[in-house]
């Protein structure tokens, strides 16, 4: 009935194609796509030199988050590897050939583009090293000529290792590179050229390309060899030589050879926010013609789009026909992938498309009869459930006969309709189990069926077999609804069963209580992390927006979550009324005020400390949280206020919780401890130790306690026993603690183990959001450079900057004795008393981190300060006997006079 209402309202004709559920058809498409590849590659008139061929070596399959996409590339990177892993009814192919799958998952990169593009190139060159055990001669040599100006000082070899890529193979690619180096320096007849020096034999090939010499030519005869070989090695050139990895492979014996399929995954982690890297993925696969590329992302691929003209290398249907939209077809559907086509609709409608599809639907004058902010308000509430735009069109429609103008708040709605036809086929008992569902983020049968309050299951297994119901096996609850689907059940004001207030409380009393339950009683051993705070989001948002006032469970799990120094995030969405909207402003139960304590707490890593007391103190004030969880806002308050230096509030907060005697009893004991320190009463600190135990962080506090004094080696064992203490305790957060502080010791004393130490703490670091952690690792870093030519004041500088808008200025006592130990080490006497001005300037009105001043008087060999309250644990002599002693070492290893 709609599809005739829209048909006799406009001459467009609107579809709506159903999300798949059988992959078969994603695998003919495949198996199209690669006998056409194929055949073409095998066309004598196929040239891998040709760039200016159009390029259609590419499939794209694009949909929202969560409908398999990931899945389907794994299935079919499986099914190209080994027939046996092919599903039956995906049928036998027509090739023969030899293939190498290659996945790559591009959700894994890092922030920045030049290290996720280098870990592409080393995946698809670690796979073609395990494939074809042999060197790829050109770009091999090109590959090592980089990594050998990109990373000075860290070996291929070492990288490969370290990252984890490709497991078993991280050896192979090291080795085919030196081959390759030595190939060529012994094809060129240069004695004495040891394998590694890759710059020399570089030079020397192209030198002997240049000059035409055939064996030059028969190692590397491409026609743009000699031209890569000597541009800068640099990221830009990295993004060409792909072109010298696909000639090595055009050129291999056809028992050798091996087609790659390239698959890149989540491709919307650098499309829709990295275009630069982007522009580097593009390139890849324009250099690679002789291989397969399948993409999966969020959104069609725009490449064929005139528009991107410059952003991009190569844009508009010339260069991409396959992935140009047919003018006279609607962009989401399925069918816009017509014969021939490369891009293909998984699922429901990505933002992009849904407003692509309602711009195109009902046209008026060659314009989009349904205006941007219209269709801005369908789209959010669609959550790309075509049949939800199907009816907002409609209603768009009905709005207009009636001689009214439509406006974006008459779509800001769900549709009853939506609900009847989606609660039509479902029993009662499944009816139920949907309203119960609806209050979850995600959920299993145990849950759903918990929270429903049944006690048998089987209308929950009813249910999540329906295609309402989405299934992420990978996921640690399987099950969620379709948000548009979850979105109007809990607005539904129409169905007869419909559930009144109380329903809904007692249902989300009844779903608090089972998360609760499986945190607490699942089969592990202990409940793990990811459990934890999955619960954790999904129970703060429960109690907040039903208003529970028994926090029951969340007060333990909030308690387990602080203790590692982990920091995941955790708040749930604004706060809002059952029927997901009306947002309720302020803290009003003691529900919103847990939240905003975990949100300030996990914050404080990427705001100001100053913001984090403000937020604490806003959250005491409310009087709305339980005695324990009290304890926590004013302990967290106290660290933030010692890492501003307001060291008598935080002292203050510490003994508070101290003297509560709760469960954060000994981390407050911990603050006083160190707060004696910070304020040079050394032997108080240390008679403190004994009371701390692991809970207090006893062996770091030690180890905090020894350094300052110059003892290293002490230190050293302290930190190392803090490390492993929290290995014992599985303790990740605690753990990379423990082992910045290593490196930040061993660092004063030995700059070789420092470097090992170092990279091992930033691995740690790599999962974890400890901002100040991860600065003081870069402080230690300026240390071990101490002396050298390495930019140490240029870097300390900035990080001045970082440590500054972090609200961080404990952290700026450690930068200034950073560069005390530089310019002693150097003899660069000003410059040391600079810094020891500028340390006294920091420590004169308080009194705290005096040592710091004490200790830059005794790298320089000067007089012990007068104005010192230092309380040193055996005098001030002997602690600078052993930080001079420092200093000499380290120059006189340098070769440096002071």
């Amino acid at each position: 009935m709609a599809d005739l209402r829209v048909l006799f309202s406009s001459n467009d004709r609107f579809e709506v194609d159903e999300a798949f559920t059988n992959r078969q058809r994603q695998w003919a498409v495949v198996a199209a796509a690669l006998e056409e590849h194929l055949q073409r590659i095998k066309d004598a008139a196929f040239d891998v030199e040709d760039l200016e061929a159009p390029r259609t070596n590419v499939t794209v399959f694009h949909g929202v988050g969560g409908v398999g996409k990931s899945t389907l590339l794994r299935k079919l990177e499986a099914a190209l590897t080994a027939a046996e892993d092919r599903p039956a009814h995906w049928g036998a192919p027509a090739w023969t050939e030899r293939l190498l799958p290659i996945r790559i998952d591009l959700a894994r990169s890092a922030s920045t583009g030049g290290s996720d593009f280098e870990r592409v190139i080393l995946t698809i060159r670690l796979a073609l090293a395990g494939a074809l055990g042999r060197p790829l001669t050109s770009f091999d040599l090109a590959l090592r000529q980089y990594w050998e100006h990109t990373h000075p000082g860290e070996p291929l070899e070492e990288y490969v290792r370290r990252t984890g890529l490709m497991g078993r193979l991280s050896t192979v690619l090291p080795q085919q590179t030196q081959a390759a180096v030595s190939e060529v320096a012994h094809a060129l007849q240069l004695p004495g050229v040891v394998g590694s020096a890759a710059g020399k034999v570089t030079a020397a090939l192209v030198k002997a390309l240049r000059e035409r010499h055939e064996r030059a030519r028969a190692l590397a005869g491409a026609s743009r060899t000699a031209s890569l070989l000597e541009a800068t090695p640099d990221l830009e050139a990295l993004s060409y030589y792909p072109h010298l990895l696909e000639w090595e492979l055009s050129r291999l014996p056809p028992k050798k050879t091996a087609t790659p399929i390239v698959l890149l995954d989540t491709f919307e982690d650098t499309a829709d926010r990295h275009r630069d890297f982007e522009r580097l993925l593009q390139r890849l696969v324009w250099l690679m013609p002789n291989t397969l590329f399948i993409i999966s992302g969020r959104s069609r691929l725009s490449w064929a789009d005139p528009a991107l003209h410059g952003e991009l290398d190569w844009t508009g249907p010339i260069a991409w026909p396959g992935l140009a939209a047919p003018a006279d077809q609607v962009v989401p559907g399925p069918r816009a992938a017509e014969p021939g086509g490369r891009q293909h609709l998984i699922g429901d409608l990505s933002p992009e498309d849904c407003d692509a599809h309602l711009a195109r639907r009902l046209v008026a004058g060659g314009q989009p009869l349904i205006g941007a902010d219209i269709r801005d308000v369908i789209t959010a509430r669609s959550h790309g459930l075509p049949l939800h735009l199907d009816l907002a069109v409609s209603r768009f429609l009905e709005i207009r006969r009636t001689g009214q103008i439509p406006v974006a708040a008459d779509f800001d709605c769900t549709f009853p309709a939506l609900l009847a036809r989606t609660l039509s086929d479902l029993t009662g008992e499944e009816r139920h189990v949907l309203r119960s569902a609806s209050l979850l983020d995600a959920f299993d049968l145990d849950l759903a069926t918990r929270a429903a309050g049944l006690t048998h299951q089987a209308p929950a297994r009813r249910l999540v077999d329906r295609p309402l119901v989405t299934e992420d096996p990978y996921a640690l609850w399987p099950y969620h609804l379709h948000a548009a689907i979850r979105s109007a059940v809990r607005s539904d004001d129409h169905s007869e069963d419909r559930w009144t207030d109380t329903d809904w409380h007692q249902a989300a009393t009844r779903a608090l209580a089972a998360l609760g339950d499986q945190w607490a009683n699942t089969t592990d051993l202990a409940p793990s992390r990811r459990l934890l705070v999955a619960c954790l989001r999904q129970g703060l948002r429960l109690a907040r927006d039903h208003r529970l006032n028994d926090l029951g469970w969340l007060t333990d799990a909030a308690f387990t979550y602080t203790d590692d120094s982990i920091w995941e995030p955790l708040a749930p969405p604004t706060s809002t009324a059952p029927d997901g909207r009306d947002p309720r402003p302020g803290l009003a139960t003691s529900a919103d005020a847990l939240a905003e304590l975990l949100s300030a707490i996990v914050r404080r890593q990427h705001e100001h400390r100053q913001r984090t007391v403000d937020r604490l103190t806003a959250v005491l004030d409310t009087n709305l949280l339980p005695a324990e969880l009290t304890e926590m806002a004013v302990y967290y308050r106290a660290k933030a206020h010692k890492d501003l230096g307001s060291n008598a509030a935080s002292r203050a907060g510490m003994q508070h919780v101290a003297d509560a005697g709760g469960r954060l009893a000994p981390k407050a004991r911990r603050g006083l401890a160190n707060l004696a320190r910070i304020a040079g009463d050394f032997p108080t600190a240390l008679a403190a130790v004994p009371t701390l135990g692991w809970k207090g962080r006893h062996h770091k506090v030690l180890g905090d306690i020894h350094w300052p004094h110059g003892d290293i080696d002490q230190a050293i064992t302290a930190f190392e026993a803090a490390r492993a203490e929290a290995e014992q305790h599985d303790a990740p957060g605690e753990r990379a603690i423990a082992q910045v502080r290593l490196a930040l010791v061993v660092a004063f004393a030995d700059p070789v183990r420092a470097d090992d130490e170092l990279a091992f703490a930033y691995q740690l670091l790599d999962h974890l959001d400890q901002r100040a952690t991860t600065l003081l690792a870069h402080t230690a870093a300026l240390i071990k450079d101490a002396g050298t030519d390495r930019n140490v004041t240029g870097r300390a500088q900035a990080l001045h900057t970082e440590v500054t808008d972090a609200g961080l200025p404990w952290l700026i006592r450690f930068l200034q004795i950073a560069l005390a130990f530089h310019h002693a080490i150097q003899g660069a006497h000003q410059d040391l008393a600079a810094t020891i001005d500028r340390l006294h300037e920091l420590t004169a009105a308080t009194g705290d981190f005096a040592y710091f001043t004490d200790i830059a008087h005794f790298m320089g060999n000067l007089p012990h300060p007068s104005h010192s309250t230092v309380r040193w644990l055996d005098g001030h002599g002997p602690v600078r006997e052993r930080w001079h002693a420092l200093v000499t070492a380290r120059a006189r290893q340098l070769g440096t006079s002071q």
